[in-house]
């Protein structure tokens, strides 16, 4: 065939060209110049990470006409004759496909002659853990003790396959995966040198979808410069390594942010039509949200982001997060992923996982003003210490009340919490006595219902709340404290949920209308006032128990006549 693969055609001819392999080419150029060369190695390591190509390189400098020397030079008969494979000294050996006794029987007998054109006759085994037991027991004295002018280069991606009285008697080097840039460096070097145009986008989305081997880079890199037509563009590599854009995810995340399911689920079924990969999609969402968190944590470190680059939406979309929500993220793609390996149905595990992420959100954000209600009990319970350390101490004389006016209650209420009195006064004029039975027998059950659905803040701020009155679609919630009261009004979503609930527990739908007992007490005393003057005496809700409520309303009136506003105390 006239045209070769770029890995065939860019495969390493010297140590400098094996990328993201420093720590191994240096130790093997510096046994060079010493003159350290041992008998046997043992290279291990991922796919395409260049253990083969080192192999052939030491092969070559070994017998290198010029050496010692860091490098072959690549130009003497001996360096050229091992690069076309013209020397017979230098012997490759699939051990996948030659594993059994007799063939190493065969080396064993081979090795004790001499080389014919070169100094040291070189043995390179390719997938050395695929020998069989006994083909191990055979080779295990020739390793170990072979001829002066013989050399074992042994390479494996599964080391752990291979006996420890193999290994122990090699030098062992651990090839490792290379890192993205070095291979996008590579790749651009070959671009340059064969005047493809490209885009400069392009070479990172194959760079990860290489999964840190360069044979694998190199392969993805030859399919996509031949789908391209003039130039290699980036919708060219995300097509060829089904790999989806950062623009895609960052819609995606905007979408779950903004909780809109629809547009999720829409937007992901466009992607598959596509022909993406359901599994590539969730490994890319979750390095984009792993990429987000380190950006978050470290901004400065940009060259640490593996799937994202950090541009404008990036860096927009990264602020809009909380650490604790990308948690979350990652931990139910994980799963989700784990799950996906499993199932037929990995499409709709991704769907249940993007919709579930979007529930997610709101339970972050109602977290965050869970901790924010409990800051705030935090400082009624010191305010309450205060109050009574305050009503401890000894009770002043009338002069000393007349000298210090400042033990007047104050009024909170009017300073911090408006209640909303129109409406009260409604419900009141409005009330009647099923309704609000109604809701008192089952107050329990909605406590109880948002204990269920771990809203346990919300329901400790209930504790201390009662209904006082309910009209068919209202009903009065009383608080103790006024700061109660201005929680729960501007939590709308805590107001919500209570009008939902009672909707599923009564029936109806009850609209809540927070006051603090203080105001419900002159809110009440007013009503009555009111109804007095127009001749009536008696609420709609309490329409059974008309005389006793009319003495209590006397007394009250008496009792203020008597002691005064400010040393009386009264409780409904």
């Amino acid at each position: 065939m006239s045209y070769q693969a770029l890995y065939r055609v860019w495969r390493p001819q010297n140590f400098a060209d094996v990328v993201g392999q420093e720590h191994i080419t240096k130790t093997l150029q510096n046994a060079l110049l010493q003159d350290k060369i041992s008998h046997a190695y043992l290279f291990s390591g991922p796919r395409g990470t260049g253990k083969t190509s080192a192999a052939k390189i030491l092969a070559k400098a070994v017998n290198c006409e010029n050496g010692p020397a860091a490098e072959p030079c690549n130009e003497c008969s001996s360096c050229r004759g091992i690069s076309d494979g013209s020397i017979q000294d230098v012997i490759e050996i699939d051990a996948a496909s030659n594993n059994g006794v007799d063939e190493i029987r065969d080396i064993r007998d081979k090795v004790k002659y001499a080389p014919g054109s070169v100094r040291y006759k070189v043995y390179i085994i390719d997938e050395v853990h695929m020998l069989s037991t006994g083909a191990f027991n055979a080779l295990l004295k020739t390793l170990e003790e072979p001829p002066r002018h013989v050399m074992f280069i042994l390479a494996t991606t599964e080391p752990h396959k291979i006996p420890l009285t193999i290994i122990s008697r090699c030098q062992r080097f651990d090839f490792k995966r290379i890192t993205a840039q070095a291979i996008t460096g590579r790749m651009k070097l070959i671009l340059d040198e064969t005047g493809i145009a490209f885009e400069e986008a392009a070479l990172p989305i194959i760079s990860r979808a290489a999964e840190g081997g360069m044979r694998d880079a190199l392969s993805l890199l030859d399919q996509a410069v031949s789908y391209s037509r003039d130039q290699l563009k980036e919708e060219d590599a995300l097509v060829v390594t089904g790999t989806v854009g950062q623009g895609k995810l960052n819609t995606i995340a905007k979408f779950v942010h903004e909780q809109q399911a629809a547009g999720v689920v829409q937007t992901l079924h466009g992607l598959l039509m596509e022909g993406k990969d359901p599994i590539r999609f969730i490994e890319d969402f979750i390095l984009y949200f792993r990429d987000m968190l380190l950006y978050k944590m470290a901004p400065d470190l940009e060259e640490s982001l593996e799937r994202t680059t950090a541009d404008e939406e990036f860096v927009e979309m990264a602020s809009q997060f909380s650490e604790h929500a990308i948690y979350d993220y990652i931990a139910a793609l994980n799963k989700t992923q784990q799950d996906m390996k499993f199932t037929n149905h990995a499409r709709i595990y991704l769907e249940v996982a993007l919709v579930k992420m979007c529930r997610m959100n709101v339970r972050d954000e109602s977290v965050t003003s869970v901790r924010e209600m409990e800051g705030l009990l935090e400082k009624v319970n010191r305010l309450e210490r205060e109050v009574q350390e305050l009503k401890n101490r000894p009770t002043v004389t009338m002069e000393s009340e007349a000298v210090r006016p400042t033990v007047k209650k104050p009024a909170r209420s009017s300073a911090q919490f408006k209640v909303a009195v129109p409406q009260v006064e409604k419900v009141l004029s409005e009330a009647t006595k099923q309704d609000i039975q109604n809701i008192k027998s089952r107050w329990g059950s909605m406590i109880g219902y948002l204990n269920e659905r771990q809203m346990r803040s919300q329901a400790a701020l209930l504790n201390d709340a009662e209904p006082v009155a309910a009209s068919n679609d209202s009903f009065v919630l009383k608080f103790k404290y006024e700061i109660h009261c201005q929680m729960a009004s501007d939590n709308k979503a805590f107001m919500d949920s209570i009008s939902t609930i009672l909707n599923e527990l009564t029936g109806k739908p009850y609209r809540p209308l927070v006051v603090p007992e203080a105001s419900w007490l002159d809110i009440r005393r007013s009503f009555l006032k009111k109804q007095k003057e127009d001749g009536t005496y008696i609420l709609p809700s309490e329409s059974s128990n008309s005389d006793v409520q009319e003495e209590e309303d006397l007394l009250v009136s008496e009792a203020l006549k008597l002691v005064g506003e400010n040393f009386l105390e009264i409780k409904d």
